[in-house]
């Protein structure tokens, strides 16, 4: 079965109206902005885009927002947040293995080619800009530039990976956020967490005040936690969405904010404008990030799937025979489904119907495992069980391997959907490429990049915990 949310409601000018869930986006959305700038591989040195124009894809601006440049090399691992520049209104997009990009923006040094035994999650810059934080999911902290090191949660046990981060204009510290609501403080006071609090769902990133006096944080179900200075405009808690909250941005004077859904759908409370959305734009964007110009005046939303991706493996994990030959594959398929437009759950990789494991099998195949063409998650489940390896999501997956969603192998509503690992660190978190996946409600599904995340939280993550990991 294919893993389905469809869009939340868009708030424009205070009237709340329902948004189809990843349709289409006409040619040319986007005012592409030229310019000579420095990229900087994930590997580490320059790079120069000139001035090609910014297609439209990975990067979509409202507002005064302006896309700067573009990337046409394939990418290590996938960017995981876009982070303004206050100085020179350019932005940095962090990517989960550390790499910087650096967009009308200074280039203070990267992670990437150091090995990470987690994934980068977040960044955040000094106050005056002159340097950067970058955080990993296990609470660890890089800082470059002006940025000094003042602790981390790095060799900790933690009681749920870190998701985010803000630095604190007023002290120059920094805090990190848990999906737990749990609240580290740096250099910075402590106001309050959710730490050891039930919620509905996990936090998924924060923002501080503008004069450092307070935080919010934000659910995947769109609650919002004020504490502090910080006040509360309004939240989606409670309400109905079919797609997750995946982040959010404040106002230059704090006097408002805004949340985007995974859809690209953006919720508008306080003093924050409406500027637009991504939902119901083509090609289909599943977001995973929004970010607010230094003035207010708008907002970017991160597409990941709008990058072309190598799916280089971390070293220092080990993989089969097959498994660079299937991530590679699968990662070369990422974008919208071309047949959407035959009928309901028409795909390229088998009959029209949920073709989550039509994609999957496919993907073993073109590697040359020996796998029949499997339309059900529960027959993989088994194959691998008679011709594989059944392994449990807590032991540690390789790339080319499948994870399998669900409680068990039986029927369509236990083993529900599966996808194709990409990458993986050594701490166990996972990147996955997914056939029939993302936003979007019947027949109008993707190929799909999901994660970082660790399998063990798939539950919170995804909507549903992974049974079982089939190794062709």
């Amino acid at each position: 079965m294919g893993r389905w949310r469809a869009a939340p409601a868009d708030v424009m000018g205070g009237v709340s109206r329902r948004r189809w869930a990843r349709a289409a986006l006409a040619t040319g959305l986007l005012a592409a902005l030229a310019s000579t700038l420095a990229v900087l591989e994930p590997g580490g040195g320059p790079w120069r885009a000139g001035a090609a124009p910014f297609p439209g894809n990975g990067l979509f601006a409202y507002g005064d927002a302006h896309v700067y440049g573009s990337l046409t090399m394939p990418l290590d691992a996938p960017p995981v947040a876009v982070v303004p520049d206050g100085a020179t209104g350019g932005y940095w997009l962090p990517a989960a293995d550390g790499g910087i990009f650096a967009f009308s923006a200074p280039f203070f040094g990267s992670a990437g080619g150091i090995p990470l035994y987690a994934p980068v999650v977040g960044m955040a810059p000094t106050r005056d800009d002159a340097g950067y934080w970058m955080l990993g999911m296990d609470g660890g902290i890089f800082a470059f530039g002006d940025a000094p090191f003042l602790g981390s949660m790095g060799g900790h046990p933690l009681n749920a990976p870190v998701v985010g981060m803000a630095a604190d204009p007023a002290t120059g510290g920094y805090w990190l956020v848990a999906s737990d609501g749990g609240i580290f403080s740096f250099g910075a006071p402590f106001y309050g967490s959710m730490g050891g609090r039930p919620l509905a769902a996990p936090v998924v990133a924060m923002a501080t005040t503008p004069d450092g006096g307070g935080y919010w944080l934000v659910a995947s179900d769109g609650g919002i936690f004020a504490f502090g200075d910080a006040r509360f405009h309004g939240s989606m808690g409670g309400q109905p969405l079919n797609a997750s909250v995946v982040g959010m941005a404040r106002t230059a004077d704090g006097g408002g904010y805004w949340l985007a859904g995974a859809d690209g759908g953006v919720f508008s409370f306080g003093d924050a404008p409406y500027f637009g959305s991504h939902a119901g734009g083509v090609p289909t964007a599943p977001v995973s990030a929004i970010a607010s110009t230094p003035d207010g005046g708008g907002y970017w939303l991160l597409d990941p799937d709008g990058f072309r991706y190598s799916m280089a493996l971390p070293r220092e994990v080990s993989f089969t025979w097959a498994g660079p030959a299937i991530a590679s594959w699968a990662a070369s398929q990422i974008g919208p489904n071309p047949d959407d437009s035959q009928g309901l759950y028409c795909n390229p990789y088998g009959p029209c119907e949920p073709w989550c494991a039509l994609f999957a099998t496919t993907a073993w195949e073109q590697a040359g495992v020996l796998i029949p063409h499997f339309a059900f998650v529960g027959d993989v489940y088994f194959w691998a069980a008679a011709n594989g390896q059944l392994l449990s999501p807590l032991q540690l997956a390789s790339p080319g391997d499948a994870v399998l969603y669900g409680t068990g192998p039986q029927t369509v509503d236990t083993a529900v959907h599966m996808g194709i690992v990409g990458e993986v660190w050594p701490d166990g978190a996972v990147v996955t490429v997914e056939g029939d996946a993302g936003p979007g409600p019947f027949g109008q599904h993707d190929v799909d990049l999901n994660g970082p995340f660790l399998p063990v939280d798939s539950n919170s993550v995804n909507g549903f915990p992974i049974f079982a990991v089939a190794r062709p």
